[in-house]
């Protein structure tokens, strides 16, 4: 019985009988003869049916997109027929035999074409026949590339990889949360993480001095191009370090994975700037620094932004954390927060990776005496009660020896946006949200059905129109 080869190892079997399995991407009828360019997730092939009837009969039976096994003889193709400059240009298969898989539908848009003009919600819709395309095939294998690479380094340094809960406490974090009904506990509900921030400090309470995750983070914000409800990130965190040991730490991975993916990083070491600075030439705290030259060419642009200002005004005057209230402010500036006093000038260990116009991650130093979170707080205009209630657990935990720490978040889909040029987070992920907060395949946000609501113990206020 013949073995299935990947259609990428068919040139060390020319003059061999073979058995391949894939999907049809062209078909090319001719009377006594049937072209096929047949496809598998490593590579494509042309597939010729020519002096075999009982196969032409088969042959004929065949479109676009269905699913076959062919056994056949590899040949080498002659001179003048060799396709330079294309995978397996200089061979094809004789093809001796042929099963149909599986039939197919006409696609709702055609399969070798790039798709990146076609209607997104209808895309997404069909988002499976979406991926079959080269670019979105590129795409996804690249992120895992990407996230492999990383992984391998991090665990080459002594960093354990720990899943934290997904079904967690509601707690401020910047963004709204997704919430989730207790059946057990009618009226109450769980949060799914806007980060795993506060699991990851208490990792490091916990002994684990080099701690990752690629963590799922889920926020209900307003979605962008570069922006949605869910991202996945490469979150780090270490004991017993300063700013400068996350960022040597960080900017060696990423050199490291970047160019070992054979993309060119502009400047080494990364350029820093504080976030002044940056303001001060960009009018943001993002910026590209290439020029058009290097935009052509897909050179990859990093750079870090530091001193951030701890505390910014709302649009009421109060006092909100500007990143994240876990953040230890500068040495320097330890006093002026803890006596509440020159609230604007306060600058934190914070620190953001940009690349290409984009935040590509973002972390800081992070607070580990329970003093510095309360007066964060305080400052914010939280009384010592509402303080206990929104982080009671951490500022306890606090108080049996948490050593000094810090870290960041790597957002996948940012990073590997930037390695391939794509405009959009939906261009790297493998099943979105649409621009509406819309499931992609699925149907969802949808009704649940009485019987669920009545068990979960929700009651729907009907929207005015529907009374």
């Amino acid at each position: 019985m013949i073995k299935r080869t990947r259609i990428e190892e068919l040139v060390e079997f020319v003059e061999k009988k073979v058995l391949i399995k894939g999907w049809v991407s062209v078909v090319r009828q001719q009377g006594k003869m049937a072209f096929f360019d047949i496809r598998d997730e490593s590579g494509s092939i042309q597939g010729v049916v020519f002096g075999k009837p009982e196969v032409l009969d088969v042959a004929i039976k065949i479109k676009p997109e269905y699913v076959v096994s062919m056994k056949g003889v590899v040949n080498k193709r002659p001179e003048k027929m060799i396709k330079a400059g294309t995978q397996n240009g200089d061979i094809e298969l004789e093809i001796t035999a042929i099963e149909i898989l599986n039939e197919a539908e006409t696609p709702p848009f055609p399969i070798n074409e790039d798709t990146i003009d076609k209607d997104e919600e209808v895309r997404l819709k069909y988002r499976y026949l979406d991926l079959r395309t080269k670019r979105m095939q590129k795409n996804l294998r690249l992120r895992s590339d990407f996230v492999r690479h990383c992984r391998e380094f991090l665990f080459e340094r002594n960093f354990v990889e720990i899943e934290t809960p997904l079904l967690t406490e509601s707690t401020p974090e910047g963004s709204r949360d997704f919430v989730v009904p207790s059946r057990h506990y009618p009226g109450n509900f769980y949060a799914l993480p806007q980060s795993p921030q506060q699991y990851k400090q208490l990792l490091m309470n916990s002994g684990f001095e080099h701690y990752f995750q690629i963590a799922r983070a889920i926020r209900d914000e307003d979605l962008r191009a570069d922006r949605g409800y869910e991202h996945t990130q490469i979150d780090i965190e270490q004991a017993f370090v300063e700013r400068e040991d996350i960022l040597s730490l960080v900017e060696t991975m990423i050199i490291h994975t970047v160019e070992s993916l054979g993309f060119t990083i502009k400047d080494k070491p990364f350029p820093r700037l504080t976030y002044a600075e940056s303001m001060e030439r960009f009018g943001a705290d993002k910026f590209d620094l290439r020029n058009d030259e290097e935009k052509a060419k897909g050179v990859l642009s990093y750079a870090w932004v530091v001193d951030f200002p701890f505390f910014e005004k709302t649009d009421n005057g109060d006092w909100t954390f500007s990143h994240n209230p876990f953040s230890m402010p500068k040495k320097e500036h330890v006093d002026y927060l803890l006596q509440q006093e020159r609230v604007g000038e306060i600058l934190t260990d914070q620190y953001d990776l940009v690349c290409n116009g984009f935040e590509a991650g973002g972390g800081s130093i992070r607070a580990h005496k329970p003093e510095i979170i309360e007066a964060v707080y305080q400052i914010m205009g939280n009384s010592t009660k509402e303080t206990e209630e929104k982080v009671g657990h951490i500022l306890k935990a606090f108080k049996y020896g948490t050593p000094p720490h810090g870290g960041i978040a790597l957002g996948v889909e940012r990073n590997v946006m930037n390695l391939t040029g794509e405009s959009g987070l939906r261009e790297v992920q493998a099943f979105p949200m649409t621009r509406r907060g819309q499931t992609a395949v699925m149907k969802a946000p949808k009704p649940l059905t009485v019987e669920q609501l009545l068990e979960l113990g929700i009651n729907i206020k009907p929207k005015k129109e529907d009374i």
